[in-house]
């Protein structure tokens, strides 16, 4: 396993080089720079500030700089948020994406894993085709619809749960958003174990348990649980890292101070601290939890951890 997790790390250091670099020449190539797309400067002035970001450098002894910054852990200051650093709008905005994927994630593993389970388990009755209708359409349906249905039913006409807005992660403010989030992750869950549970059912050595007798709950738990995660624990990796970074759409309709407005403020600002910044964070996130995907196929199959 040692050997396994170092491999998956050596293979990861030119993965997330590659990301930087192309993401940093990428940004570079487009038209136009931080300065230039709001209202016009003062030649001096823009001078200036260039001199100040060292953005009037050669790119490549600009790049130099900055992978040297990143050795070191700094994403440098950011061009639209002024006065402020990239590494504190991440450590402002990521404990309120994790929060909100987090809960989400574990709402859609509580929830989509048993309702896939029971689907197998019931194939071709009304349980399963009410059940997997309901994740289709959890998954046809957008959430940029389904979030402001919730606050139109939930909040301005029920007046259950507040509307949006962060309020320093109150309980009652998470409801909406949470469930917002982990509604088309609980379909996609449900459908995909769903699916693989009954292919291990189907199984040569499925039947032969059953055939020696042993109880339907043994069958279920100790032989056809196991190999039915696979196909999930390949979906969780970047499912996991999409949820917990937060969605633009449930940020935006709820108010959430998360990374991805930020992103997108950087994007559309040419702020390129600022986006490298969230970039190399998801590339990290990706990687590792790619890495702990490959962690557990290990624990589920042994054969895995020769690979």
């Amino acid at each position: 396993m040692i050997r396994l997790v170092l491999r998956r790390v050596l293979a990861a250091i030119p993965t997330l080089l590659v990301i930087i670099t192309l993401s940093f020449f990428m940004l570079r190539a487009a038209p136009g720079g931080p300065f230039t797309e709001a209202r016009r400067l003062p030649p001096q002035v823009l001078a200036n500030l260039e001199r100040m970001y060292h953005l009037n450098e050669p790119v490549w002894e600009q790049y130099g700089r900055y992978l040297t910054h990143i050795l070191r852990g700094d994403f440098g200051p950011s061009y639209v948020y002024r006065s402020t650093t990239v590494n504190a709008l991440i450590e402002q905005g990521l404990p309120v994406d994790l929060t909100i994927g987090g809960l989400a994630l574990a709402l859609a593993l509580l929830i989509g894993m048993p309702l896939g389970i029971l689907a197998a388990l019931r194939q071709n009755t009304a349980w399963d085709y009410v059940s997997m209708a309901g994740a289709m359409a959890g998954i046809s349906v957008p959430t940029f619809v389904v979030a402001p249905l919730m606050i139109l039913l939930l909040a301005v006409k029920a007046h259950w749960l507040p509307a949006g807005s962060w309020s320093n992660g109150a309980p009652d403010h998470l409801v909406l958003p949470v469930l917002a989030l982990a509604l088309p992750l609980i379909a996609y869950v449900a459908r995909i174990m769903r699916g693989s549970m009954v292919e291990v059912l189907n199984s040569p050595y499925i039947r032969t348990a059953r055939a020696k007798g042993l109880p339907e709950r043994t069958v279920i738990l100790r032989h056809a649980l196991k190999p039915a995660l696979m196909p999930l624990i390949s979906f969780l990796g970047p499912a996991v890292v999409n949820t917990l970074t937060g969605s633009i759409v449930v940020e935006e309709i709820f108010g959430l101070p998360g990374i991805g407005r930020f992103f997108v403020d950087g994007a559309l600002n040419r702020d390129y601290t600022l986006v490298m910044g969230v970039t190399i964070l998801y590339a990290m996130l990706i990687i590792a939890f790619n890495l702990i995907a490959d962690l557990l196929y290990g624990v589920l199959d042994p054969r895995a951890r020769q690979q």
